[in-house]
């Protein structure tokens, strides 16, 4: 496989990758994704999703893999989700009109798809992201609780809950995202020994009973325009400290994503398709 077909899409500004591997291709390497979603020396994205096939006995469209900017595995993703839906379903024709089930290392995820009138192309998507856990072993949390975690980076005292959303999050709550020292501080609390697989990391300010602000720092990646497991883990955990009810609109710094919480979580939110690219791998090696 040398020719390769990538598609780049945003979700709130949190851009991917996406590639078709439906016809038996091979995963690319950590390197070969580290490469292609370099900013300067590749294309740049925030990560590289495979959509892939799965057994005819799956109850999915399609299998989801998310390899983040490091080449490092990322269990689940929910603006990711949206990415892979916009290509699996506008370019590759799976699922149905409205709706694509998407076999994921987190589980099964359903996807309801809006779609253009004249185009056809998917521009939005609901994501069933399944329940929040706040049990420590299942988000890889070395603690007897994952409520009121604590620590202090540089004089600056951070208290916040973990939430597992098939993926590890840590939701820090501030009085202003804006002068928050994410960049500064996000590496530090990405890797406390306190998570086993690294955590990613939501700074949040509560603005109403149906709002939230935050920005991210993603496990791998750094801080990024928007990221929809981590406006999940955050409305999770305000929800749970009784600070919003159960639908909220969280701003990030690539747009405003809706959440409803339930039994289950449902993030909404817009995709946009960039650009479509072919290039040759040995030629880049």
């Amino acid at each position: 496989m040398n020719q390769l077909r990538l598609s780049k899409l945003h979700a709130t500004g949190n851009d991917f990758l996406v590639r078709l591997a439906l016809n038996g291709e091979r995963d690319l390497t950590a390197a070969e994704v580290a490469r292609v979603c370099d900013r300067h020396l590749g294309i740049g994205a925030d990560g590289l999703i495979t959509v892939g096939v799965v057994p005819d006995t799956a109850d999915a469209d399609c299998s989801f893999r998310l390899q983040n900017a490091d080449g490092g595995d990322a269990e689940m993703s929910g603006n990711g989700i949206r990415a892979l839906a916009a290509i699996a379903a506008s370019r590759a024709g799976l699922g149905a009109e409205t709706k694509l089930r998407v076999s994921t290392p987190a589980g099964l995820r359903s996807v309801e798809l809006s779609r253009d009138a004249a185009t056809r192309e998917v521009i939005a998507a609901v994501v069933d992201m399944g329940a929040a856990t706040f049990e420590p072993s299942a988000i890889g949390l070395d603690a007897e609780s994952s409520f009121d975690l604590s620590t202090t980076v540089h004089g600056v005292h951070y208290v916040g809950d973990a939430v597992g959303m098939g993926n590890p999050h840590w939701v820090v709550f501030v009085n202003d995202v804006a002068t928050a020292r994410v960049a500064q501080h996000g590496r530090w609390l990405e890797t406390d020994d306190r998570f086993v697989n690294r955590t990613n990391v939501e700074f949040i300010e509560v603005l109403s009973r149906d709002r939230l602000k935050m920005r991210v720092w993603e496990r791998g990646v750094g801080e990024t325009l928007s990221c929809g497991t981590g406006a999940c883990a955050a409305a999770a955990a305000a929800h749970r400290r009784g600070l919003i009810d159960g639908e909220v609109v969280m701003e990030v710094r690539g747009g405003e994503l809706s959440i409803s919480l339930g039994e289950t979580v449902r993030l909404g939110g817009p995709v946009v398709h960039v650009f479509d690219v072919d290039i040759d791998l040995e030629a880049w090696k």
